[in-house]
């Protein structure tokens, strides 16, 4: 009887620290949940510090001694680098180590694979793979190298390269052609969202933070939630309502971390866009988190680099649950704050009227008095806007409510 059994892949953690002030060891903290999260073992850690990033092998000579006496000690199957590394340094590497060469780019894009499950998270990732995988064809492994130079020395493993450069190519295009055809839809959805009025709130913020734990919790959405990084990457809308009785839709968006590749935000932009067409920003925070102040500076970051501006922020300080003593904790970027809990639901009816009141500013305050032939409007009023008073008289109902500025013309 054959056993068949997944290996589980052993492997060395290795940065490179510029200055006394980085954060390197935080970062390489991340990097083995990423490394955990993809289904590796992390067996060591090596970090060494210097003036700069080694241009060629991302470390130097002294260091990759290191590293191979460490592969052979700890019995470990690659390494992973906690930068991007270009194709020369990961070319480099391979070669003086001559073992499994990855870097937190590949990781993250590994565990976004696994993860993705709708037609356009799959095309989202498939397409930052291939792109990552272009950039890194030239001169990539023995098979892949000229015979020599001049006419008539071009050997198979040039023309392999040609071929797997055209492919790639090709496919990319291909990808390119699905990915603006689900982009239409989400935008034709969109529109048909700005026609309805329907206020929309962009759930963002640091992977594990809780953003679909609070989706759960507000509209029971019944997706993943696990307390893991990029535990579900494809976006998620639901309906919510606030105290006064007006709907809201609430989208969950894919989680940010740092130094997120640039492959991800592009292939991704459709879906982080939800964030640039909502009405407002949930920031979601894991105030449990000895690193939140860095992980909330990340997500301005990268909302900043989707121009994401201009828009009112509520930040939600999550996971109050297990936080064992009173801290302070702001976010000087937010325009409110709100703490809760999205695990036992505890402050949720704050969140909510919260962001009632942010959206109430966006509103124009009607006092209108409405004949009863036209007594339908309130239902829309009720709909898309605040109900304040209704008082029904002889010659008709009056109204007093805050309205969308769109509504105004219609009532």
């Amino acid at each position: 009887m054959i056993e068949i059994r997944n290996e589980t892949e052993r492997v060395i953690l290795v940065g490179v620290s510029t200055s006394d002030q980085d954060d390197t060891y935080r970062s390489l903290e991340e990097l083995r949940e990423l490394a955990d999260t993809a289904g590796a073992e992390t067996v060591g850690t090596v970090v060494q510090s210097r003036e700069q990033i080694h241009p060629g092998t991302y470390i130097g000579k002294g260091k990759i001694e290191e590293i191979k006496d460490l592969l052979w000690e700890l019995e470990a199957t690659g390494i992973i680098c906690d930068d991007e590394l270009s194709p020369v340094q990961m070319k480099n590497l391979q070669d003086e180590l001559d073992t499994k060469v990855m870097d937190r780019t590949l990781v993250i894009l590994d565990i976004f694979a696994a993860r993705a499950s709708t037609r356009e998270g799959k095309i989202q990732v498939e397409l930052a793979q291939l792109k990552y995988r272009q950039s890194r064809l030239t001169g990539f492994g023995k098979a892949m190298s000229r015979l020599g130079g001049g006419i008539g020395t071009r050997g198979p493993g040039e023309k392999k390269l040609e071929m797997d450069r055209r492919l790639i190519k090709s496919r990319i295009a291909q990808l390119n052609r699905e990915l603006r055809d689900v982009r239409r839809h989400r935008e034709i959805t969109r529109g048909a969202r700005s026609k309805k009025s329907v206020p929309v709130a962009a759930i963002v913020g640091y992977t594990n933070a809780g953003k679909s734990t609070l989706l759960n919790t507000l509209t029971g959405a019944g997706i993943l939630a696990e307390d893991k990084l990029f535990a579900t990457l494809d976006p998620t809308t639901r309906g919510v309502k606030l105290p006064g009785g007006q709907e809201v839709l609430l989208t969950d968006t894919v989680g940010f971390i740092r130094k997120l590749p640039h492959h991800l935000i592009e292939a991704f932009r459709s879906t982080l866009e939800e964030a640039k067409y909502a009405d407002v920003i949930l920031h979601v925070a894991d105030a449990s988190n000895p690193q939140m102040d860095e992980q909330i500076y990340t997500v301005y970051e990268t909302l900043r680099s989707l121009e994401v501006v201009d828009k009112p922020v509520i930040t939600v300080f999550n996971k109050q649950d297990k936080i064992e003593e009173e801290k302070v904790i702001r976010d000087f970027h937010a325009d409110c704050t709100v703490k809760l809990s999205a695990k036992t639901g505890e402050g949720t009816s704050e969140l909510l009227k919260t962001i009632e009141a942010v959206l109430r500013e966006q509103k124009v305050l009607i006092e209108e008095l409405y004949p009863y032939q036209e007594a339908g409007k309130l239902q829309m009023i009720r709909k898309y806007g605040e109900l304040l008073q209704e008082d029904y008289r002889e010659d008709g109902i009056f109204v007093r409510a805050y309205v969308p500025a769109s509504l105004c013309g219609k009532r």
